[in-house]
């Protein structure tokens, strides 16, 4: 999917496993399918995930990043009312593999497709309680650091006009660049930042039973607009559920207006980029286009 990304064996994870983690060396270890775009995942026994960048690097940033996302999943553990990955160890660098990687407590669990949501209005309502948990944690006075999802629309305009200039035989360009434009001035009449996912993706939602089990890959957990959590109302959910969504978190007209285009601007990113490499994402990508559009 990437020019620059590594391909890690299940022969090289064993041994990185051995070398590192002796106390897990007598467990095997299974590739796990994922339509995911930043990491290659390998069950590790029954209860253990490993979690390898696909765009690896020795460098002290992806360090940082990594044990920064274990530390959010300590600190959300302690307030969603559904699981979120438990850290169980930071690998590093070793023969076959050049960054460093990690290892969680494995979630049973599907990542979230419409045909797998049991009631969809009792899905929206429970993602929804999930929401409401983050934007209540205290964000000690903190708010968008300038990197990531969660600063004003209006900074991204340059990518999206990009965006929509690839995907002119791919989608109506010409009506998302309309509704774009009325998102992107979407005005914030509150702007207090709080606590978000900024990535809820139907991959990072799993669905057991069918109802929402855990909220999982919290790397791009921040600080910033609260409307970057309502992507889900375009990329999962129907419509019926979609205003369900929307009551559940008392969102108002402009906050819903940036929401839109949040997840206009994650898919229309998604969609050149992946239509050939990975059948999922593009596919995610054109529902949630065809779904802002309604």
């Amino acid at each position: 999917m990437h020019a620059d990304q590594v391909d890690v064996s299940v022969d090289v994870v064993s041994a990185l496993v051995a070398a590192q983690f002796p106390e897990w060396r007598a467990l095997p270890v299974h590739p796990v399918p994922s339509s995911g775009t930043v990491n290659a995942l390998f069950r590790l026994g029954p209860e253990i995930v490993l979690r390898f960048p696909l765009q690896p690097g020795a460098d002290a940033e992806l360090r940082a990043e990594l044990l920064r996302e274990q530390e959010y999943a300590r600190l959300l553990a302690a307030y969603l009312p559904i699981a979120v990955p438990e850290p169980l160890g930071l690998g590093e660098p070793g023969a076959g593999y050049p960054g460093p990687w990690t290892a969680y407590r494995w979630i049973a669990g599907e990542p979230a497709r419409p045909d797998l949501i049991g009631d969809p209005d009792t899905f929206a309502r429970d993602l929804a309680g999930v929401v409401v948990a983050l934007r209540s944690i205290d964000t000690g006075g903190r708010t968008w650091s300038g990197s990531g999802r969660g600063g004003p629309l209006v900074a991204l305009d340059v990518d999206v006009r990009s965006a929509l200039a690839d995907s002119v035989h791919l989608t109506d360009t010409a009506r998302l660049a309309v509704v774009w434009d009325r998102c992107r001035e979407a005005p914030r009449r509150d702007d207090r930042d709080v606590w978000i996912h900024a990535d809820l993706m139907p991959g990072n939602l799993l669905v057991r039973d069918g109802r929402l089990a855990a909220v999982i890959d919290l790397e791009t957990v921040n600080v910033g607009d609260p409307a970057v959590d309502l992507m889900p109302a375009w990329n999962l959910l129907d419509a019926g559920a979609r205003e369900t969504y929307r009551r559940a978190l008392g969102v108002d007209n402009d906050t819903w207006e940036r929401g839109r285009g949040w997840a206009l601007l994650q898919a229309i990113n998604a969609l050149p980029y992946y239509v050939e490499t990975n059948r999922v994402m593009a596919a995610i990508a054109r529902r949630t286009l065809r779904a802002v559009l309604d």
